[in-house]
């Protein structure tokens, strides 16, 4: 638009000033109706046309640049708000997917508490039961205890009532010192108060069992056998050989030579010899037996030493004194004293001899009471 458009519509337009401003062909009628006036030089309007024109064109810069500027602020202000309204919608999705997974997990979480408590209740059905075996196995526990401690005690009355017996009718102090501490370790086993009092009078008669002095019938009883055997080869006197004879016999093999006349001649004087023979007796001669006395003899020597063993397994110190010294005196009158091997039975005799085979045996019955005492049904009569 140039300055010469907007005077030709200022002059086109009169009526757009409005009713009460002064119409453009005003002046021209006032100057026409006025007298004529000197005309300004056409220098000076061109002078003023000119910077009109430059206001009006840096106007119109200044309008183009508010109105880029606020399309530009449209602009932004729009695609930020395209922007906020996308993000509000993709947060609204991820909002309305999280609540979906949340209504899924709450259905979830619905299901395993309905479940969760089915569950629970099934336990609580399980812990009852629970409860009752559990009081029930404490009430049997308690009467088993209870029925375990009678058959211990009734097992120890019976060890004990070994013991005694073993020392009143065999007097074996081994038999019932192991009887007796076999007791004391079932009871060990336990390690119940209870049974202290028990214990103690079982040791007390362990110890006095202990102090006895060492006494095996069995390997006594054994020696006898072992004698009773040996009888059979026991020389008699009579069948001794006289010791010159033998010497003789002896020496002739070493004063033999190799001539004829020698072996002849010693061998006659060999002979001659043994014709007569001379003894010095300084016992009385044992009688001459024939050999069936002498196999009579033997067996009765037999007997006699089984006699005794006998009577050492029924403790009988007399009977057994006795018979043993029946048996050295039938060995020293009729066996061959000189003989190692009768030398060596009457030793073995001597000492079977002077063996203890009694001892006086202590009593037991403190221990008998104790475990009685104890006995719940009040103990069983002996």
């Amino acid at each position: 638009m140039t300055a010469s458009d907007d005077k030709n519509g200022r002059d086109e337009d009169p009526a757009a000033a409005g009713p009460g401003a002064p119409s453009a062909s005003a002046p021209a009628e006032a100057a026409a109706s006025t007298p004529a006036a000197e005309p300004a030089p056409a220098d000076a309007s061109a002078h003023d046309a000119r910077p009109r024109a430059r206001g009006a064109w840096f106007a119109v810069l200044l309008a183009l640049i508010a109105a880029g500027m606020a399309a530009g602020v449209w602009f932004d202000a729009r695609q930020r708000l395209e922007a906020s309204t996308e993000a509000l919608a993709q947060r609204v999705q991820a909002l309305e997917a999280q609540q979906q997974k949340l209504r899924t997990l709450a259905q979830e979480a619905q299901q395993s508490a309905l479940s969760l408590q089915g569950k629970v209740s099934t336990l609580e059905v399980h812990i009852a039961d629970a409860q009752g075996q559990r009081a029930a196995i404490e009430s049997l526990y308690k009467e088993l205890s209870r029925n375990r401690n009678e058959w211990r005690i009734a097992e120890v009355e019976q060890m004990v009532d070994i013991a005694a017996q073993q020392l009143d009718l065999a007097g074996n102090v081994r038999g019932a010192l192991l009887a007796l501490q076999l007791a004391e370790s079932r009871l060990a086993r336990r390690d119940d108060p209870a049974f202290a009092p028990l214990r103690t009078a079982l040791a007390r008669d362990i110890e006095k069992l202990k102090a006895l002095p060492e006494l095996d019938p069995g390997a006594l009883g054994q020696r006898l056998e072992r004698l009773a055997v040996r009888v059979e080869t026991l020389p008699l006197a009579f069948d001794e050989r006289p010791a010159g004879a033998s010497n003789t016999g002896a020496s002739l093999p070493g004063q033999a030579d190799d001539r004829w006349y020698a072996r002849l001649g010693s061998e006659i004087w060999r002979e001659l010899r043994q014709l007569v023979i001379v003894r010095r007796v300084e016992n009385p001669e044992p009688p001459l037996l024939p050999p069936a006395q002498a196999y009579f003899l033997r067996e009765n020597l037999r007997l006699r030493l089984l006699s005794a063993r006998l009577a050492l397994l029924t403790r009988d110190a007399r009977a057994y004194r006795d018979d043993l010294q029946a048996a050295q005196t039938w060995i020293k009158r009729y066996f061959d004293t000189g003989s190692k091997r009768t030398a060596e039975a009457l030793a073995q005799l001597e000492k079977l001899a002077v063996a203890p085979i009694q001892l006086e045996l202590p009593s037991i019955e403190g221990s008998v009471n104790a475990v009685r005492a104890m006995d719940p049904r009040g103990g069983r009569g002996s």
